[in-house]
This record gives C-alpha cells, structure tokens and sequence, in this order.
C-alpha cells in the first residue's frame, strides 16, 4: 500500500480565498497528502446559490427559474466568482477567464452541453487553486481527468467510472509533484465531457485512492464528521469516532447524506480507511470509516428519512401464493419506484417507498394491483419517517430493539412499521412524521 494519502475538498472549502488558504495549510501540514481533488468554488457571495447549479442554469435557462435569474445572469456571476477568486489570491492568470468565456459560450447540445457546463467549476477553480499551491512554492501538477484518462460511460449527466480508469490513475504513482485533479466529471471513450452524479467529486477522489493504493483517503468539507444523529434536530449529538464502511453505508442510504454513496465501494475492497474532517477545524480527528472496528458501541447513529409511504394489502393465504411478493415488486418496477422494505406475514404485506415516487402514479399503481393480485384489502399509509437505527455491536445484543419501543411507548409514540435487517446490525421503526423529532432524540437519549 502506498504511504500517500488522497485528500478531496468540498465546495464550502473552496468557495473563496480564505477558505482555499485553509486548504493550503492543510496541505503543508503533512507532505503525505500529494493526490487533491477539489469541487467547484461553493456559492456565490450574492444569492447564495451554487456555482454548479448556475452552470446548469447556463444551460437551461429554466434550472433556476424559482430564484428568477436568467442563463446571462448565471453566466456573469460566474465570471465574477472567478474574477474575484484570481483577484484574492493575486494570481496572474491572462487566459484565464478567456478560457472560461469561450467554455460558456460553449456551441454543444442537449446532455453533452450541460454536462460540459456542470463540469466547468470544478475545472477552473482546480486551474486557480493549483496556480496558487505552486505561488506558495508547493510543486503542485494540474491533472485534468481528460488528460489522464479518468474514462466514464457515455450517460453525461450521471456517467460511471469504467474499469479502464484504474490503469490510467495508477500512473500517477509515478508523479513526483502534487496532483491536483478537479472532482466531479470525466471523459467518455469518444472524448467527450460527462459528469458524476451530484457530490460525484467525493467518488473521484475514492476512485484515485483506490488506482493508487493510499493508506488513507481524508474527504474535507465544514462538517466535523458523522455525527450519531441528525445535531440540527439532536442538540447533544456527538461526532462518531470510527464507523466501519457497513455503519456509514447503511445510515447514508437512510437519510445521512454525508458522503457519496459509491465512493466507499473500491475503498472498502482495498481496505482504505475514510477520514472525514472539517477544513474550518483541521486539529479535530473527524469520523474514521474503517473495514472492522471494535463493537464497543451497540448503536453509534440513528438516521431518520421523511416523506415515506407504504402501500398495505391483505388477501387470504399471500404466503402461499407462490411469486405473490415478486408479482408485487415487479409492478412497483415498472412504474420505476424503489422499495425500501418489504415486511410480510401469513395474509398480508406491506411496502415501503418515497412518497414522492407516488405523485402521479398513485391511482394507476393501485389499480394495476388490484387487477393483477386481487387482494381483498389495499390501503395507503402517508406522512411516515423511517428511524433507523444503526450498530454492529446489535447482533450480539437484540434487547436493544425492546429498549427503543418501550422508550416510544413511554412517550405515547405509535409505531407505524418496524422491520430489523437480516444482518441484525440494524433496524428500522416508521412514525408519523409529526412525531419523528420527538422519536429521534428520545431514541438518541435512549440507545445511544
């Protein structure tokens, strides 16, 4: 394994020069960390909007309709951000903003023109940043995914990364200089621009750790880690010291939006460890994602996701029914609605799934049940949360689970739905979405 450690830094850690001056010191802290990859500069300084989101406006006028601003206003404040970003950290840099113009100005359609523009931030703001890593004196070497070959599939707005990547990015073992990559985008086999999905700059910097074999990867943004539930909702919620990639996956797919989902996935192969930290607060250990710890802990979060629904049916006998449940599954397929989960017993079931999946296909959902399964009884259930709790050390103790209900019953806290994951390293109770903050922090108080 190399020694060298792959740091990534969000967009509030680069939105402007004394923030990309934190990023500096970090950088000079430890001559380890040689591999950069940075997102676009935040927001603007006058709406509060970010610069990926006015990039896209650029491209269709109407991405920000509600906040009435045209693609031409867009494209000023673009221009304006990086201005005042070479201005700040006195950078002379002719072509700079002439290269960006012509990029804006950019004669491409459809997906491949908002996929070139969505990428344009993070690729001028590394352009700025690496300008003045190398001003400090710090050797520092622009690696443009387009040059290196970080190759992605042919879907612009939400490309994968293809295997080929990996031989190309493990080149850079070879470089002597700082690398310092923009996040967030790649380039199909034909050269053409595409874009990870949204907060994909956390899956490129993964995908390099992963091509290079680092011992770790830091992932910075103005978070202090993973906290053990929601601190906007929980007041004395802590920072969670070491999560394995298990724990962090599970609470990210249940509403922990933290970290890009896939970007643990060639971490957790090659046994990478994950550090996330603050950029504001670089003396603080943030959280560590590691491939085993010690269950000291039975439950270290508690995630909550809203806007849930289920769909209830009965009918005499559905457990003997043969293919019942993939007949069931296979229509919500077809109307391209994710389950959550399934719950199910001698003459019932239940389905779990985002309320938001239902607008505009409730009526048709249910009529398409009815004609193919025939149940006698079909209802839906809106306005839930999921609570889902979270921890290894739950598989050697399942009194935990007793503990949460009671604690809800105590407070008059009806349960909806409770499922527990086959794994038994999780489980999952539905409230009515009014009672959900209350459920969380006395489920907070409570297991953790």
């Amino acid at each position: 394994m190399s020694k060298q450690i792959v740091c990534k830094f969000g967009g509030s850690s680069v939105e402007n020069a004394a923030q990309i001056k934190k990023v500096a010191n970090i950088i000079q802290d430890n001559n380890k960390r040689k591999y950069i990859v940075v997102s676009a500069p935040g927001r603007d300084e006058k709406h509060g909007i970010k610069i990926t989101d006015h990039l896209l406006n650029i491209s269709n006028s109407r991405h920000l309709a509600d906040e009435d601003l045209t693609s031409e206003q867009s494209k000023e404040i673009v221009l304006d951000k990086f201005e005042g970003l070479l201005k700040d950290l006195v950078i002379e840099d002719k072509t700079l903003l002439e290269d960006l113009k012509k990029d804006l100005d950019t004669k491409l359609t459809g997906e491949k023109r908002e996929a070139f523009l969505a990428s344009r931030g993070e690729k001028y703001n590394a352009r700025i940043i690496a300008d003045y890593l190398n001003k400090l004196g710090l050797k520092t070497k622009l690696i443009l995914p387009e040059e290196v070959g970080f190759t992605v599939s042919s879907d612009f707005l939400s490309a994968k990364v293809l295997a080929e990547s990996y031989k190309n990015l493990a080149k850079l073992k070879n470089e002597s200089d700082i690398c310092l990559v923009p996040g967030f985008y790649g380039v199909t086999k034909k050269g053409e621009i595409a874009v990870l999905s949204r907060g994909g700059s956390d899956l490129t910097g993964g995908e390099i750790a992963y091509a290079i074999n680092a011992s770790l990867y830091e992932n910075w943004s103005d978070i202090d880690g993973v906290y053990e539930a929601d601190p906007r909702i929980v007041d004395n919620a802590d920072v969670v010291q070491r999560l394995t990639f298990k724990e962090i996956r599970l609470l990210s797919s249940k509403g922990f939006n933290v970290f890009h989902f896939d970007a643990m996935i060639n971490c957790k192969k090659a046994n990478i460890p994950i550090n996330i930290r603050n950029t504001n607060k670089p003396s603080a250990n943030g959280t560590m994602i590691l491939t085993d710890r010690v269950p000291m802990e039975n439950i270290v979060g508690i995630a909550k996701l809203d806007d849930m629904a289920y769909i209830y049916l009965e009918k005499d006998g559905i457990s003997d029914e043969v293919g019942f449940t993939e007949n069931l599954l296979n229509i919500f397929n077809r109307y391209k609605i994710n389950t959550y989960y399934y719950p199910t017993d001698k003459d019932d079931i239940a389905v779990l799934i985002s309320q938001e999946d239902l607008e505009g296909n409730i009526n048709n959902l249910k009529q398409d049940i009815e004609k193919e399964l025939n149940p006698d009884v079909i209802d839906v259930v809106y306005n839930l949360s999921i609570l889902s709790a979270v921890g290894i050390g739950l598989k050697d103790d399942t009194t935990i689970i007793a503990d949460a209900i009671i604690a809800l019953k105590e407070q008059n806290i009806e349960i909806e739905m409770m499922d527990q994951s086959p794994a038994k390293i999780s489980f999952h109770i539905a409230v009515n979405s009014q009672h959900a903050d209350t459920a969380l922090k006395i489920l907070h108080e409570k297991l953790i």
